[in-house]
């Protein structure tokens, strides 16, 4: 027969035991993120900055076209609807649509819009880029940035020159499409900001070459 003294003994015993295992037991492993991903996501700097070719500028040529500027009171909900049509509009076609500090980002891949080596839009990504124009000449409210994208494959000048033309071809569509040349510009910026580092797998150049059309309000 076991005593009452005996139960309590042994339970003590079995808590200190599991309690010095508890102590002992080795944390879990840190995740690692691999060293080669260096993703900007929503914090790159170049995504941060002033408009192409500065405000002071491009804030003239906006008044010049009678392009009303959004009050404080008025940007919130402006973007905010902005950002929802857009959403909406290329929800499960493989676009990014991407807050960045007070402006919205539409990352479009690269192999969506031109062939390997070329800066002609594809005759098979008209419908997309179309809606988005559609989007942006109605929302006209906000600055239009387009910047393109190349990997590494290549010289760095020859990536420039490559990007700059795409980029130009881009804001060339939009404003064939409707979206006032007043609000538009563009810039390369070549293989001088990836999205991985290096781009070893064709699945990291592709993620590399890409299309931002940066939505930027125009504020009073």
């Amino acid at each position: 027969m076991i005593s009452n003294r005996s139960v309590k003994a042994l339970i003590l015993g079995c808590g200190v035991a599991a309690l010095a295992g508890c102590q002992s037991a080795p944390p879990p492993p840190p995740v690692v993120v691999p060293a080669s991903f260096t993703p900007l996501g929503v914090s790159a700097p170049y995504l941060m900055g002033d408009v192409i070719g500065g405000l002071k500028a491009r804030s003239a040529k906006m008044k010049a076209a009678k392009i009303r500027p959004l009050s404080p009171y008025e940007v919130g909900t402006y973007m905010a609807e902005l950002n929802s049509e857009l959403s909406r509009q290329t929800a499960g076609i493989g676009l990014d649509i991407l807050q960045v500090g007070g402006s919205i980002v539409v990352r479009i891949p690269a192999t969506f819009t031109f062939d390997a080596g070329s800066a002609a839009v594809k005759a098979t990504t008209d419908a997309t880029l179309l809606e988005i124009a559609r989007t942006v000449k109605t929302r006209n409210r906000t600055f239009v940035d387009v910047l393109a994208h190349t990997d590494t494959s290549g010289t760095p000048q020859v990536n420039q020159a490559l990007s700059d033309k795409r980029a130009a071809a881009v804001a060339t569509y939009l404003a064939n499409h409707g979206v006032s040349r007043a609000r538009i510009a563009s810039h390369g910026l070549g293989e001088s900001v990836p999205l991985y580092n290096p781009d070893t797998t064709e699945t990291q150049k592709a993620g590399n070459r890409r299309i931002e059309i940066r939505l930027v309000p125009y504020r009073a």
